[in-house]
């Protein structure tokens, strides 16, 4: 019984750790809503709409970068080690942030920024999704959704209380970014406590210490046909020995990878993170003040948070599919009411709480229902030896949409009008929801070894049935 405790015991520690990444993840993207309205004026950077757009959109680029190789990196030299030079990396660019002296510099550590927040973004659900058991998979992963909108919530409350009460000090904006520096440090000093990924460690041969590590977190008995379980799916995918770009001309990895890259643009074109990165100026744009507005943000916070724990309760009773649905129409259908009511109470003493309360039926939504199963679904699809390569792509195209709304919302915001932005977005949303519809599978319930062999034999049918249409014909 009290070997069971310290198991439970030590896995909680492994994803509070490991989820401060994630922390880091919503912290740095979330603290830029209240800072660019003091980093904009004529005595600090002096920013107009498409250079608030750069500094914004400059993290996320680097985002989509560090998804990319940050894969490959945690496929190399381990989730672990991976997590752990990420931790130095966030450390380093927040001090830059803090004490750019211009907008080339903190262009440049925005982009060092992203790189780690991007890496972040692959690594920690990967690492969550191997440390983790079958039935309690979908748990724990959205821990780390948790995490980001946790972090998020902590940047408002942290921009609302520095804004209100240093408004009269022009570098306000600095004490704001800074304090990402503090999660660095214990995600760093953290890791070092923490064991690798027992399926990495099967991937470079040491089946050993993977048992080891299993037998820590999980009952003996189980820990071996666990370990079983892996090493068999490493035997069946013997005709991939390395993942690379070549292995996309196997047709069950491309329908993985189209799988894998639509749902990430999918989570991206709802619009969520013009109202997490821009929250303040439409606020603003809408009828508020800034220090109201930045009051206005917390209720995003607060209600994305709440959200994510319902969303992970929710994640043990519905299936993944169903979720993605109801979110995105939800999403879609409130955006709508957004663009309406943008229009038609235009200049309306109403108009802000409106749409303040719209943002918050639309965050319900989102981080309820599409946040959390996102990221899920990315960390359950790809095999092992794929994940690395697969995770990487996948995210690299979410960071990728994410920094093009980023860079575009302002100018958008500054040209079109708030009304005909979020008409554009109602229109990605409903192509979201066809896609979901047609082509994401249902994931809950199954192994990520189950899994792995269901994309197989699901594409030998197709081929199966081909054949046998061609000779029908």
């Amino acid at each position: 019984m009290n070997k069971q405790v310290n198991q439970k015991s030590f896995l909680r520690t492994i994803i509070v750790v490991s989820t401060l990444g994630g922390l880091l993840f919503g912290y740095d993207t979330g603290v830029i809503n209240g800072a660019l309205p003091y980093m904009s004026e004529a005595d600090q950077l002096n920013l107009n709409p498409f250079t608030q757009g750069l500094v914004a959109s400059s993290l996320l680029f680097g985002a989509a970068i560090g998804a990319l190789f940050g894969g490959r990196l945690s496929d190399y030299g381990g989730r672990r080690k991976t997590i752990l030079y990420l931790a130095v990396l966030f450390f380093i660019a927040a001090l830059g942030c803090t004490l750019a002296p211009n907008i080339t510099v903190m262009v440049t550590f925005r982009f060092l920024l992203g790189l780690a927040v991007g890496g972040a973004s692959v690594t920690v659900p990967t690492y969550l999704a191997e440390m983790s058991s079958a039935e309690r998979r979908g748990r724990m992963v959205s821990q780390n959704e948790l995490m980001i909108v946790t972090g998020q919530l902590l940047a408002f409350i942290f921009n609302a209380i520095l804004g209100n009460t240093m408004s009269d000090s022009s570098h306000v904006w600095r004490y704001m970014l800074v304090i990402a520096a503090l999660p660095a440090i214990f995600l760093f000093f953290g890791m070092l406590k923490v064991p690798e990924s027992p399926r990495w460690l099967v991937s470079k041969g040491k089946s050993a210490e993977a048992l080891r590590v299993l037998q820590q977190i999980r009952e003996k008995k189980q820990a071996k046909l666990e370990l079983s379980e892996i090493e068999a799916a490493f035997a069946e995918e013997s005709d991939i020995k390395k993942a690379t770009f070549k292995d996309l001309s196997v047709p069950w990895v491309r329908r993985i990878l189209f799988i894998g890259i639509g749902i990430a643009v999918v989570q991206q074109i709802t619009g969520i993170n013009s109202i997490m990165y821009y929250g303040t100026e439409i606020l603003k744009d809408a009828g508020f003040q800034t220090e109201v507005a930045l009051i206005g943000n917390i209720a995003n916070g607060a209600i994305s948070v709440l959200a994510v724990f319902f969303g992970i309760w929710l994640l043990g009773k519905v299936g993944r599919r169903p979720m993605l649905l109801i979110g995105l129409s939800g999403t879609t259908t409130t955006l709508l009411f957004i663009a309406i009511f943008s229009f038609t109470l235009k200049d309306s003493a109403a108009l802000p709480f409106v749409v303040l309360a719209l943002t918050v039926v639309f965050l319900a939504f989102m981080q309820g229902f599409i946040g959390p199963v996102t990221w899920l679904i990315l960390a359950e699809i790809f095999p092992t030896r794929l994940r690395g390569l697969g995770m990487g792509l996948s995210v690299f195209f979410l960071w990728i949409t994410n920094s093009v709304i980023g860079l575009a919302f302002p100018v958008l915001l500054g040209t079109i009008g708030l009304s005909t932005t979020f008409f554009i977005f109602v229109a990605l949303g409903i192509g979201g929801i066809i896609f979901v519809k047609k082509y994401i599978p249902e994931t809950k319930g199954r192994t990520l070894e189950e899994l792995e062999h269901y994309f197989r034999t699901y594409d030998n049918q197709d081929d199966q049935k081909d054949i046998m249409m061609r000779v029908i014909k």
